[in-house]
């Protein structure tokens, strides 16, 4: 498998490029704020045809490229429902006063094929299949996406802004429940395999196994209240 990523624009999102192998058909994950010249760069070294883009959540920070790349290629996009909005009106996803300031920066929009994740879902995309897990607390239409382990591979958990490295996503923008994600960390991260790699929206890759460790939020689901991971920073714009 072939997994090209790079962190994109002002908020350092990270965008994924996910193929079988070079010179064939991939998915891109979260083309966001001026992620497209670090699609078109790594689709040229890679010699891969995008053949869908999904997106994990509807933040700008994640969404902003999907009409362009979209557009330039033919391709369909995937976002959870709850989060379709977000594509058309950024400023309900942030706030007035954030909303006014992106929108006066960045163009928005749906795509011309958008198309929508629903819970469980597999979705069977240049030769891959992701499962979709719908994954709420970051935003109310936060999903998650994994590929299965093969012979020689270890699962890959695409986190979006659910868990990073040593956090998780903030709660404090409209649609954000801290109490929602607790659950939709107990519920989708903590019956993975600890070999599973975790490839987050933000920042480095991790483990399940490392962040089961040391990951003060997903311990607190893990052990129980006395954990006190809400003590910890959270990330993601």
């Amino acid at each position: 498998m072939l997994i090209a990523g790079f962190p994109a624009g002002a908020w350092g999102t990270n965008c994924y490029l996910v193929a079988p192998a070079a010179g064939e058909e991939c998915v891109i994950i979260d083309p966001g704020h001026e992620a497209a010249p670090g699609v078109e760069e790594a689709l040229a070294k890679h010699r891969l045809k995008p053949a869908a883009v999904i997106l994990t959540h509807g933040h700008l920070d994640h969404v902003a490229s999907v009409v362009p790349v979209c557009g330039a290629h033919g391709v369909p996009a995937w976002i959870h429902p709850e989060d379709r909005y977000m594509l058309n009106d950024p400023e309900k996803a942030f706030g007035k006063a954030v909303g006014q300031q992106l929108l006066g920066r960045l163009a928005v929009g749906e795509p011309d094929d958008l198309r929508e994740l629903s819970d469980g879902a597999e979705l069977e995309l240049a030769g891959l299949r992701f499962t979709v897990a719908h994954a709420p607390g970051h935003t109310k239409g936060s999903v998650t996406f994994r590929l299965p382990e093969g012979a020689d591979i270890p699962s890959v958990f695409f986190s979006g802004d659910l868990l990073f490295a040593g956090s998780v996503g903030r709660t404090d923008l409209p649609g954000g429940d801290h109490a929602e994600l607790l659950e939709s960390l107990a519920r989708v991260c903590l019956p993975l395999e600890d070999s599973t790699v975790v490839l987050a929206g933000h920042g480095p890759q991790t483990s399940i196994g490392r962040e089961r460790a040391t990951n003060p939020f997903l311990r607190e689901v893990a052990d129980g209240p006395g954990a006190a991971g809400s003590a910890a920073p959270r990330r993601g714009m």
